[in-house]
């Protein structure tokens, strides 16, 4: 999407971090479907995909127990963390461009996530990308909102002490880019494909490829 206006000037960055920075939704998608499997419950994985994207877990989780609660016992969002955290340690992988992003980005910038600050940490730390975030990293359970509730990237924004048109959100699911539209700031919306959605043009741009975050702040 574009604009025939210059576009604002922007300060500061803030990342979402599971798919945007880390390929960690499709190995967390596998093992959310392993675990229901255990228990005879076979879902199909581009659904799965689909149902965590930008979500708040526990609400996948309660849907799950609804449908299904036979397999989904009191303890399967610990079960979870744990085998997710098991399998991140030996596939996650940084999202094509993320690292040389990071690496060459000279502004502020942070993560806000609907994760646990400790599964953002591990998935940076495993991808080699946390000392460039250090300690700015916002997680939804301690903000106590999750997208596509504005708070959480607001909150971002107050961690670099910006107003919101000063800040650039780079995300890959719909809830994120919802958040950020509603907070106020600009958008940079990777890889999603909505056929039929309208967002405001002077405030969402799609982009194929991480590179095209350097290429907007420099405009």
């Amino acid at each position: 999407m574009s604009s025939n206006t210059a576009p604002d000037r922007i300060d500061a960055v803030i990342f979402d971090c599971d798919g945007t920075l880390v390929d960690s939704e499709t190995l967390s998608a596998k093992v959310a479907l392993d675990m229901l499997a255990e228990h005879g419950v076979v879902l199909d994985y581009e659904d799965m995909l689909a149902r965590n994207r930008g979500r708040q877990f526990a609400r996948i989780v309660d849907e799950l127990r609804a449908a299904y609660p036979h397999a989904v016992a009191d303890d399967f969002i610990e079960d979870f963390r744990t085998r997710t955290l098991h399998t991140f340690r030996q596939h996650l992988q940084p999202i094509a461009g993320a690292v040389a992003l990071v690496e060459a980005l000279h502004l502020p910038m942070c993560v806000a996530s609907n994760a646990p600050r400790a599964k953002i940490e591990a998935c940076l730390e495993i991808t080699g990308m946390l000392s460039h975030f250090q300690d700015r990293i916002v997680s939804a359970y301690e903000v106590g909102a999750w997208k596509p509730d504005p708070a959480l990237v607001l909150a971002a924004c107050a961690l670099f002490d910006l107003p919101p048109e000063r800040c650039l959100l780079v995300e890959d699911s719909v809830a994120g880019v919802e958040a950020g539209i509603a907070a106020g700031v600009h958008v940079l919306a990777y890889r999603i494909d909505t056929p039929g959605t309208h967002w405001p043009s002077d405030r969402v741009r799609l982009i194929d490829d991480l590179a095209d975050v350097l290429t907007r702040v420099a405009a």
